[in-house]
């Protein structure tokens, strides 16, 4: 077994915290009664011989939700998938080209509020096997891979804060190269780094 995918495997098996985009902002009041989309992603880690990466996308500029950030391959649960897995795997092989028989899927990671209304299922999985990444033509600009050693590593991170909404925002950073990942993907990341050295 390649060494990453043990102390990812491992990692799952211990205890994890809620995960939401509201963990740094405990000022903020969330509406009573409000009702979550489900959506999924795929944290992909590519089992190489140099090292295991993760694959990772950078969005479309011109897209109406969140343009030009960096993000897992992911997105809604659609009526025909098979659950949060299911969507994870088919938004995989339609954002980066990655074919659903090639990945592993070792579980899941606690599920991860979003300030735009969504729940997010994060599905860890490995890929064995060589493959051609294709990024979907309008709606992902980039498709790249960061050594999975750099998102495990919690001193790599940094919160800091912008403004939505007429308020300051917390939030994690764990930038990589001319590559800003913040925001939920850097807070899914973080919160598995944590489980890796608890």
């Amino acid at each position: 077994m390649h060494d990453a995918e043990e102390r990812l495997r491992k990692a799952l098996n211990r205890p994890a915290r809620p995960s939401s985009d509201f963990d740094l902002n405990p000022a903020i009041t969330l509406p009573p009664g409000r009702v979550l989309r489900p959506a999924a992603v795929l944290v992909p880690v590519w089992l190489r011989p140099q090292g295991a990466r993760l694959v990772l996308t950078k969005r479309a500029s011109h897209l109406k939700h969140h343009p030009g950030q960096i993000a897992f391959p992911g997105g809604k649960v659609d009526a025909g998938d098979d659950g949060v897995i299911g969507a994870a795997l088919r938004e995989s092989r339609e954002e980066v080209g990655l074919p659903p028989e090639l990945v592993d899927i070792a579980g899941t990671l606690p599920p991860h509020e979003t300030v735009t209304g969504f729940t997010v299922t994060p599905i860890l999985g490995f890929i064995r096997d060589s493959f051609t990444p294709v990024p979907e033509a309008g709606e992902v600009d980039e498709v790249f891979t960061v050594p999975l050693s750099h998102v495990l590593n919690p001193a790599h991170y940094a919160i800091e804060k912008r403004l939505w909404r007429g308020e300051w925002r917390r939030y994690y950073a764990v930038p990589y190269g001319p590559y800003y990942i913040w925001g939920a993907t850097a807070r899914i990341l973080r919160a598995l780094a944590d489980r890796i050295t608890p």
